[in-house]
């Protein structure tokens, strides 16, 4: 079914979209606190029965075009699946007859091959005028010959190209233990997830041949062995004989020389290893990785070992694909997800209702709290533990040791990847933990107060919590909720800090993962073959980290990473992001984590941080910043203006101790000004990144929850950290008259049809407590727990 989050027209949407266009124009205090309840409402009716949240994570068209292709490989290219995501390629192709990478991008190459021969394989008559203006515009970008290494595998696998124009992804890499030089481990996770079943399909060659009439040799400019060498985009290929681009070229030749002969050593070795290998990270996670492509070259993998279609092996690829399905009904197509984000979505909108002052004891953060607790990941020891020593688990005070039968972890992205806990998510779930000790999410909204005392965790937490109960059960619950929850933190920040990079910055899955020459391999034309340190997934862990307590001048770790940030500044006084679009993220999230540890907003970085913010807000108010920035990073901050980034900018202004700068306030008013009646923002931006130059993200949630986290963040501040506060007509969800549909549950509001009349736990909760109040009997002997 499909995802509704609104219920306004588009004649609304259009007029609320994100351009720098004459809106409704209403004062900030008359407006503010009903534009942060309406938001508070859109989640509270929106949050799943066990407690979290999770939107759509949308791609581009490669995830539709793939899919297509995985199903001819399997000779279901005629399967409801299969057409249903043709619809979606066309519903999304562009006037020029391409794909692109985002809304607003021009046509990649990539994307416009395999959109085009998708539409063949799925019966499209190539003589219609869709199909020709496809084909014009592949020839006008290079046709075939320009494509990446990763299409060409599908072609490959597809019979389109022979094996041997693809790159050699050998299997024997299995067999290099995780101390040599180069081995598995020195990948990025992703890139690790992805290379191990392609390294089986790479080996085994397997080709399901298809009839020529649905071949694309029409988009061919030169035969296959005449194509050029491959590269990452905005990168060259070194002129240097004695470059390791040319080193690795060489021995991708020597690779297939050796296989046209038959001399393959270890290969069957490394085949097997692959195998296990695959098997093994399939368990505990939705599919390896929880991504899409590991999960499709999986699948290919399995079939090309033999694997029978009613194997457990095969069926379970099956089911991970068909959970990244998102189907519209009305239009008969179907979107497939890169993955899921419930753990993001769910940290960052618990952090958003906190930061307006509701703390745990409100029945919505409570079960989202627990809920985040829940996904700590205790038992699988993950691939990060294959770069560390025993001196890495011998921090001061730590009681983990190599030997420790239960090592310190973190928290994943979805909703099962085991053996790939990752340092942006488990900086969220600390901060959102640490917010169930909270008064009045006090522990989100300042950074460093006067005496630099805050409201959050000491590092040890060492903590004193008053609670009142009307039963002993009551306080004997919170109080093994308490300990769990103050031994999952415990364990989260061991985790973190060991985390630490050599250059001070944290990367997203694992540690050091900086081997720059294996950028340089024919297969790494993706761009992301390490996870080198990042400024905006440091800036967070460094909010994190604030927000327990850590401060520079005090802690090594902090005095380390402050001087990382200031490396990494650039000139004009921004931070490149890497996992959002693009220096306004980054920019946020360095001003956030500088200010939290205790940098003064009077600083140098901080200052320049600021201005530079400033010197980028458009004339309506709003901040933009399109993907283009990658590419051109004369484009730093220019684009069309969206919540999602306006809100980053707001936050980044009064993180720099610029609350009262008119800027903010402008900002604040753009968000007013283009919040629709149902509590969220219009937004067809894609603002999150995949992989820069390659693949973006858009999250369907990022124009919601980032702007409540401004607003709330505003007002909190604005009134002297009181919070936005409901009274007792506000705490009734008034739910009939919301309708928010949800593909987890397959029905509204997330509730069972049986149950739509219901009050929810809300409702009944606060009758109950009007109804009380009414009473005039004697209160009831409340029990206090004091934990310490």
């Amino acid at each position: 079914m499909e995802k509704v989050f609104y219920s306004m027209d588009d004649k609304h949407a259009a007029k609320s979209g994100n351009d720098c266009s004459e809106t409704r124009t209403e004062p900030i205090d008359s407006g503010l606190r009903r534009a942060i309840s309406a938001t508070r409402h859109f989640f509270f009716n929106h949050q799943h029965p066990d407690g979290y949240w999770v939107a759509e994570l949308e791609g581009d068209a490669l995830l539709q075009s793939e899919t297509i292709m995985l199903l001819a490989f399997l000779g279901e290219e005629s399967s409801e699946l299969a057409k249903a995501c043709a619809v979606q390629l066309l519903d999304t192709q562009l006037p020029d007859g391409g794909w692109g990478m985002y809304t607003g991008g021009k046509s990649d190459v990539n994307n416009t091959v395999k959109g085009y021969f998708a539409l063949k394989l799925t019966g499209h008559d190539p003589s219609a005028d869709y199909m020709q203006k496809a084909r014009v515009r592949t020839l006008e970008l290079g046709g075939v010959d320009k494509v990446n290494s990763f299409t060409r595998f599908y072609l490959a696998v597809l019979g389109q190209i022979p094996h041997n124009v693809c790159p050699a992804v050998p299997p024997q890499m299995m067999l290099l233990p995780p101390w040599s030089p180069i081995n598995i481990y020195s990948m990025s996770a992703w890139s690790r997830t992805i290379f191990v079943p392609l390294s089986i399909v790479s080996a085994l060659a397997p080709v399901r041949e298809i009839p020529a009439e649905k071949g694309i040799k029409e988009i061919f400019v030169k035969h296959p062995s005449q194509w050029g060498q491959l590269t990452a985009p905005g990168k060259k290929l070194s002129k240097n004989p004695f470059s390791w681009d040319r080193f690795f070229r060489l021995c991708n030749s020597a690779m297939w020389l050796c296989r046209r002969f038959g001399i393959t050593p270890l290969r069957k070795r490394g085949i097997e290893k692959a195998k296990q290998w695959t098997l093994e990270h399939c368990k505990e996670s939705d599919g390896p990785g929880a991504i899409y492509p590991p999960i499709v070259w999986t699948w290919i993998a399995f079939k090309a070992l033999g694997y029978s279609d009613d194997s457990e092996e095969i069926q379970y690829c099956r089911k991970q694909l068909n959970d990244l399905v998102i189907r519209s009904e009305e239009r008969g197509s179907v979107r497939i997800q890169p993955c899921k984000s419930p753990l993001w979505d769910t940290a960052l909108t618990l952090k958003a209702l906190m930061l307006g002052g509701l703390t745990a004891a409100h029945p919505s953060v409570k079960k989202g709290v627990q809920w985040v607790r829940s996904r700590h990941i205790k038992d699988t020891v993950g691939d990060w533990s294959k770069q560390w020593s025993t001196k890495d688990f011998s921090r001061d005070n730590s009681p983990f040791s190599i030997l420790h039968p239960q090592l310190p972890n973190g928290w994943c992205f979805e909703f099962n990847n085991a053996f790939y806990p990752d340092c942006d998510d488990t900086a969220m779930a600390l901060m959102v933990l640490a917010g169930r000790f909270d008064c009045g999410g006090a522990h989100f909204q300042g950074n460093v107060s006067q005496g630099g005392q805050t409201n959050s965790l000491p590092p040890d937490l060492r903590l004193m919590v008053c609670e009142s109960f009307d039963s002993l059960e009551e306080a004997k619950q919170s109080a093994l909720d308490v300990a769990d929850t103050t031994a999952a933190i415990k364990s989260g920040i061991h985790w973190l800090l060991a985390m630490q990079n050599k250059d001070g910055g944290w990367g997203a899955f694992d540690r050091n993962n900086d081997l720059e020459v294996l950028c340089k391999v024919p297969f790494a034309d993706h761009n992301a073959m390490i996870d080198p340190s990042t400024p905006d997934l440091t800036g967070r862990v460094m909010e994190s980290l604030g927000r327990l307590g850590f401060r520079v001048g005090q802690n090594p770790e902090i005095d380390r990473v402050v001087k990382y940030m200031r490396k990494k500044q650039q000139a004009d006084g921004s931070w490149f992001g890497r996992w959002g679009v693009n220096y306004i993220y980054g920019t946020w999230q360095a001003l956030t984590g500088l200010t939290a540890v205790g940098v003064a907003a009077e600083d140098s970085a901080v200052a320049a941080g600021a201005n530079w913010l400033l010197a980028h807000q458009q004339s309506c108010g709003g901040w933009g910043e399109s993907p283009d920035s990658y590419q051109d990073p004369s484009l730093r901050g220019c684009g069309t203006p969206t919540a999602s980034q306006t809100a980053w900018a707001v936050m980044g202004l009064i993180a720099a101790g610029r609350i009262d700068d008119t800027a903010v306030e402008r900002g604040v008013k753009f968000l007013l000004d283009r919040q629709r009646g149902d509590g969220t923002w219009f937004e067809p931006e894609f603002t999150g990144t995949g992989f820069p130059l390659v693949f973006y993200l858009k999250y369907h949630y990022y124009s919601v929850y980032f702007p409540l986290m401004a607003l709330s963040l505003y007002a909190s501040q604005k009134g002297g950290g009181a919070g936005v506060r409901f009274d007792d007509e506000e705490m009734i969800l008034r739910m009939q008259n919301v309708r928010i549909f949800s593909p987890e549950t397959a029905c509204y509001n997330n509730r069972s049809p049986a149950s739509q009349t219901e009050k929810t736990e809300v409702q009944q909760e606060a009758a109950v407590e009007s109804t009380e109040m009414k009473r005039s009997k004697p209160a009831l002997p409340v029990l206090r727990l004091f934990l310490g």
